[in-house]
């Protein structure tokens, strides 16, 4: 068991911004789990998502004095630059031009991969329960939440693919940030 076990994330955080490796590496061992499993439910490709994963932790080295403790956690903090990254990565030219030159074969046999490895990520993802708590939310808020947060759509996607009104989706996607706020707030 790490030394830092125990410590306060307030600790954590002050390690980790005078760059300390211990802190960094209890960081990645407690966390990386949880991250690889935001990032490939965006990265359908385990190789890529072994790359983004390692992007998100130079970024999170890079930038931890961008982090401010009075905006939220340091785990929040943190999947939005994992979900930030794999969306950029998804979105590049490189990675689009790849998927268009695939042969359809290739296309059908990697969405066969993703449906059969789903509950696999999912798994890997709720290491620390984060996927019990999204079960609490109302069906329609923990759409919203998965649509956004996991498979990288934006608000616009999502009204089209549910076919309602891009204010209803905003709306609606507030509304599941309050009630997931609230439960994070019971769950501590």
């Amino acid at each position: 068991m790490s030394p830092l076990h125990n410590l306060p994330e307030e600790t954590l955080i002050l390690l980790l911004k005078k760059k300390n490796q211990q802190a960094f590496s209890y960081l990645y061992d407690n966390y990386a789990g949880a991250l690889y499993g935001v990032v490939c439910r965006i990265v359908t490709s385990t190789e890529h998502a072994e790359e983004v994963i390692q992007d998100v932790f130079v970024k999170i080295w890079k930038h931890v004095d961008l982090f401010d403790a009075d905006k939220g956690r340091l785990y929040t903090w943190m999947i939005n630059i994992a979900r930030n990254t794999a969306l950029d990565y998804r979105k590049s030219k490189g990675v689009m031009n790849e998927m268009k030159n695939q042969p359809l074969s290739n296309i059908v046999n990697t969405q066969e991969e993703q449906d059969q490895s789903q509950a696999e990520r999912s798994a890997r993802a709720d290491f620390i329960g984060f996927r019990n708590i999204l079960d609490k939310l109302k069906p329609e808020c923990r759409i919203l939440i998965d649509m956004a947060y996991y498979k990288g759509y934006t608000q616009q996607e999502i009204a089209d693919e549910l076919n309602v009104p891009l204010g209803t989706v905003k709306t609606r996607t507030k509304a599941a940030f309050l009630q997931l706020q609230q439960l994070l707030k019971e769950y501590r």
